[in-house]
């Protein structure tokens, strides 16, 4: 399956950190980078349950693709969300099934600092997209 742009942006910034400190520092610039959600869409009807952290997801589907946004109260997951979305932006319903969690945050050199509270959050994140997709199939 082939990358979204901006995934292959991510893949090659974390790939050439240099230990674990540049990754975090790297982690919070692309949380901070997020675009904010409205406070609409900072409503229950946009959490994600599963997650420790407070995690608003959004989705639209623009000609077949998905575009998602999402915020955390929680810089670190923020970022990690941020992460997921360069991964995610711009597949397909059908793509987004096909997206592995584990194998994308261990490509970024991150998977050794998520601990299984953190991945059972993002693995909800993904969850609550995939239900977006399947509600809106078109």
């Amino acid at each position: 399956m082939n990358l979204p742009a901006e995934a292959v942006n991510a893949l090659h910034t974390f790939q050439a950190a240099a230990g674990w400190e540049q990754r975090a520092r790297l982690l919070m610039q692309w949380g901070d980078r997020l675009p904010p959600l409205s406070e609409a869409d900072k409503s229950e009807t946009h959490r994600v349950h599963g997650c420790e952290s407070q995690v608003w997801l959004v989705g639209k589907l623009h000609d077949g693709h998905w575009q998602f946004a999402a915020s955390s109260d929680a810089r670190l997951i923020r970022g990690l969300v941020a992460l997921l979305l360069a991964r995610v932006n711009g597949l397909s319903a059908q793509d987004l099934q096909q997206v592995d969690l584990p194998d994308w945050f261990n490509q970024l050199g991150l998977s050794r600092q998520l601990s299984p509270s953190r991945s059972n959050g993002l693995n909800a994140v993904l969850q609550r997209m995939n239900e977006l997709a399947i509600a809106l199939p078109f």
